[in-house]
């Protein structure tokens, strides 16, 4: 099928025209002037379908480079299956995400791969990759790291973090970067100093504070910044590509800066919460039905931040100046019947995680409309630059010939209103976003040349997405 999207103003991370959009089959085949005759024919009445464009923005599809469909935590699973999940970021304008392969201490890497295949295989609505996370590092993990860059898995992710379940010392730390220096693989870091935290979290509830708010306080940002300094060094040593990821504290982000000022082959990417929701709000939450355990929405590490000193302005500019490169979601959903409430008497055992698959490009958009960042920047930290770092540009996140068509039509005039019951497609009982206003709308998204969503109804199925076998890093410096 051939779709000519017409008349509207094509955004790319470098600067915006108005074209159309010839797309043939699953590809962009060409970017024309409107009402172009270059191909010989007038292509208004010589393809099957037009798209009017007129008046918005044509951009590419978004990619969420940071996911967690079904991931086991805390004695659950996060609620959104890929089916639901991938959905509801397809009613968002995300064509592709980036989800991440779990492997627990004592499980083999490649089995967990091949587990997370089986769980995707046939359930998406959108295009996937993934990223595998190694929970312990030895001879066995190294050298699955070989062979799941040859499956396309290119970035790993290791955890300063969680004793037990997730966390790796320095040494293993420095092993998996030695081999990724080796391989030319990225590292991905949750950097948080987990043995500092394990303390102050005994040290809260033996003093009796076990509410959600307590959360956020024994996660200071001194440990954020410290277990970032630390994994930059490691970085350093071996000359690995390393990628932090949810920075949430401007502490943090001042030492990505500084070792980017050095050449440093350092990136880092932030999420929605950390822009826009606060400490303050976690602890001034309260509801009739959830009561003071309202704040447990906000539950995600790395925590939320104080407004007063002034985290979220520091997350804005340093998307403005490049020294956080992109935003993703981190999206680990949870209901808070039955999951969240695991913690209704301990913050410790609330499972951490925020949904935000559906409405990243939307709230990221809200911030062109403020002047945080330019429309074209919109692009780059949504769709350009995750392609780019996790090796799928060309394919993705670029409208040009050749490209996948994976299109976004997006109305600066629309208005979306988000919320349970309004916009909201993922599978939770609340929205962490509950009453945020955007000014704009998703119209119009396409996925490999098939419309998945239009006129405000959801066209697309499950067993549409592809695996992307995904390239080594195309951003390094």
């Amino acid at each position: 099928m051939k779709t000519l999207i017409s008349g509207g103003t094509v955004v790319s991370s470098t600067g915006r025209t108005v074209a159309d959009v010839l797309v043939d089959g699953e590809t962009i085949a060409a970017v024309l002037a409107p009402g172009s005759t270059a191909l010989g024919v007038d292509l208004a009445t010589s393809v099957d379908r037009v798209i009017d464009a007129s008046g918005k923005y044509v951009v590419p599809g978004g990619i969420d480079a940071h996911t967690h469909m079904e991931m086991p935590f805390g004695g659950t699973f996060a609620s959104d299956t890929f089916e639901t999940g991938t959905t509801a970021a397809a009613w968002g304008g995300t064509t592709t995400i980036v989800d991440f392969v779990v492997q627990y201490p004592d499980q083999n890497p490649l089995e967990q791969y091949a587990l997370w295949h089986d769980k995707a295989a046939g359930q998406c609505a959108i295009d996937y990759g993934f990223h595998q996370i190694l929970s312990d590092v030895q001879d066995s993990s190294l050298k699955a790291m070989d062979e799941l860059v040859a499956e396309g898995v290119t970035s790993f992710k290791l955890f300063m973090a969680y004793q037990g379940v997730f966390l790796s010392d320095d040494g293993q730390i420095l092993r998996a970067m030695q081999k990724a220096s080796d391989n030319g693989a990225m590292i991905m870091m949750h950097a948080e100093n987990g043995s500092v935290i394990d303390v102050l979290v005994r040290q809260a509830l033996e003093a009796g504070n076990t509410s959600p708010y307590h959360h956020g306080l024994t996660r200071p940002w001194q440990a954020e910044a410290e277990a970032t300094s630390r994994a930059i060094m490691l970085a350093d040593l071996t000359g690995a590509p390393l990628y932090v990821v949810h920075v949430s504290a401007k502490q943090a982000v001042e030492q990505i800066a500084i070792a980017r000022d050095k050449g440093q082959n350092v990136f880092g990417e932030t999420c929605p919460q950390y822009l826009y929701l606060s400490l303050e709000e976690q602890l001034a939450a309260h509801s009739e039905r959830w009561g003071a355990f309202e704040g447990a929405k906000w539950v995600c590490s790395t925590p939320l931040r104080s407004r007063a000193e002034g985290h979220q302005d520091h997350m804005w500019q340093a998307l403005r100046t490049n020294d956080v490169q992109l935003v993703s979601t981190d999206h680990c959903p949870f209901c808070m019947k039955d999951q969240k409430e695991l913690g209704l008497d301990n913050f410790a055992k609330i499972p951490n995680g925020i949904g935000s698959v559906e409405h990243r490009m939307d709230l990221m958009y809200q911030g062109v409309v403020s002047g945080q960042i330019s429309l074209e920047r919109w692009v780059e930290i949504t769709s350009t630059t995750p392609a780019r770092m996790f090796g799928m540009w060309g394919r993705k996140g670029v409208i040009a010939p050749g490209a996948d068509a994976d299109v976004v039509v997006y109305d600066p005039a629309g208005h979306t209103s988000i919320g349970v019951g309004k916009t909201h497609h993922m599978n939770m009982d609340y929205s962490a976003w509950e009453g945020f206003e955007v000014d704009g709308h998703v119209d119009l998204v396409m996925s490999r040349g098939t419309v998945l969503v239009s006129d405000g109804a959801f066209h697309g199925r499950p067993g549409h997405g592809q695996y992307v076998r995904r390239g080594l890093s195309q951003y390094l410096l």
